[in-house]
């Protein structure tokens, strides 16, 4: 907030023993000297909920917001913020084979993954790892075992 304008908030009187050079003058400099870090970062408060533009250091916890932290967690801060940016997505699929395909393809960075639903074994998937992910089978298995329904029992292929 600039100087002139703590100013005019003040009431008739103090505004017109506010000039320049004078002790009010100086004490509404420090004023405005104060809210400016405020100010800032409030005309920037988008940035904070924003994945690609939020502070490193803000990411786990708007992941942790998004209920997505405990995947973030084991994830490099590039695949968190891809994460994050499609947190929504992912959980209007959650729970479906398509949801955990995409889940599997945020976290990996790697599309292709398959799931498939045996008729001869019901509230069973396969999961189908495509062969550019396969050096990341410990983050696969642990998606997995984090996302499946609780109901369902998985075999990763």
């Amino acid at each position: 907030m600039r100087q002139a304008d703590i100013e005019r908030l003040l009431p008739a009187v103090y505004q017109h023993a506010a000039t320049a050079g004078g002790p009010l003058a100086a004490l509404l400099s420090v004023m405005e000297g104060m809210h400016e870090p405020v100010e800032r970062r409030l005309a920037a408060i988008d940035d904070l909920v924003a994945p690609y533009r939020t502070p490193d250091a803000f990411l786990p916890y708007l992941l942790g917001w998004l209920a997505m932290d405990h995947l973030g967690r084991s994830l490099p801060p590039g695949r968190r913020r891809d994460l994050a940016a499609r947190a929504g997505e992912l959980a209007r699929t959650r729970g479906t084979a398509a949801g955990l395909s995409a889940l599997l393809g945020t976290v990996t960075g790697v599309d292709g993954f398959a799931i498939d639903e045996p008729a001869d074994r019901p509230f069973h998937i396969l999961v189908r790892v495509p062969a550019a992910a396969q050096e990341q089978l410990p983050l696969i298995r642990m998606a997995v075992a984090l996302e499946k329904p609780a109901a369902v029992t998985v075999e990763i292929v």
